[in-house]
């Protein structure tokens, strides 16, 4: 079967709204293509040593969204709304680049792979290795490995914000403590809690797809025990609540769910966040604030921003 290949051109800061737009309109994965996502070489852990240094240049100078669609009225429904919602932001959103789009048609093999060339082994925190299955890697003393799928709907463009976001657990979790992974992808923030040694793990996205990756992934590093997976909206299909929460999403959601999600956060709780492109960091530092948590840390890595917050009250 062939497939409809949709690439478009934009910027690190617009890459969120393309991709979120790409997958509301039916594509069947996306994938982002963007230089600010591979690590610095003058980072600790020898991050570099992990990625081939010629990859940057073989990458494009924009940032590329490539989405794949079934052939059909559907898509040509899909790729008509989405020039739509392109023309309606280029002019109020000169950020977000030109917003070009290109197509081609690929076959299986060609969408199954890709998406694979970019997404390597890489350090997150002091000694976590996130490790694709299909790449070898040797690990260091001391080290401890994940390995993940991906799967086709969690892209590639992930490194600085989930080693911010595993960097904060590590240094967070004590032993014992509840967390809940909101939006938890393919299962790594999840996985990693339970490494590290929280007690009790809620994994919760409501895409089914991140669903089933995010259980193979738990599985396949034997923490089923302490993770649960579960398929919904946070604020609605449950009244769980956590010493611990973590979310590696987009900004616009962080700042619509932070007030709602303090009811599932324990008194004296931390909510750790990333995913926020550095051009919204006070955006959504005022909206946490507002929403009654104390931002008690902030980091930041190459484009991109993470908060450490407490719910003290």
């Amino acid at each position: 079967m062939n497939w409809i290949e949709l690439i478009v051109h934009t910027t690190t800061e617009g890459s969120d709204f393309v991709s979120d737009t790409l997958m509301e309109l039916g594509a069947n994965g996306t994938m982002i293509e963007d230089r600010a996502d591979i690590p610095d070489p003058s980072l600790p852990h020898g991050i570099w040593e992990i990625i081939d240094p010629s990859l940057p240049d073989s990458m494009p100078e924009d940032v590329q969204i490539h989405a794949w669609f079934e052939p059909g009225e559907t898509f040509i429904r899909a790729f008509e709304e989405l020039s739509s919602r392109l023309d309606a932001v280029r002019a109020s959103r000169p950020d977000y680049g030109t917003l070009e789009t290109d197509t081609r048609s690929v076959s299986d093999d060609e969408w199954s792979e890709v998406w694979k060339k970019y997404y390597k082994p890489f350090y997150a925190g002091e000694h976590l290795v996130i490790k694709p299955t299909w790449e070898p890697f040797t690990p260091k003393p001391g080290d401890r490995v994940i390995e993940i799928d991906p799967g086709m709907a969690f892209g590639s463009g992930t490194h600085e914000t989930t080693g911010m976001c595993i960097s904060l657990l590590e240094e967070t979790i004590q032993g014992g403590e509840s967390v809940i992974d909101v939006g938890t992808g393919s299962g790594i923030l999840a996985i990693a809690a339970a490494m590290r040694g929280a007690g009790s793990v809620l994994a919760i996205d409501i895409d089914p797809d991140a669903v089933r990756v995010a259980r193979e992934n738990v599985c396949h590093n034997q923490v089923d025990r302490i993770v649960t997976v579960k398929e919904g909206n946070l604020l609605q299909s449950t009244d769980a609540t956590c010493q611990i929460c973590v979310a590696n999403i987009i900004s616009d959601i962080i700042i619509s769910f932070a007030k709602p999600l303090r009811a599932h956060i324990e008194p004296g709780g931390i909510f750790i966040c990333s995913g926020i492109v550095a051009q919204r960091e006070e955006e959504v530092r005022n909206a946490l604030t507002e929403a009654g948590y104390t931002i008690r840390r902030t980091d930041r890595r190459g484009e991109w921003v993470a908060f450490l917050c407490g719910r003290d009250s």
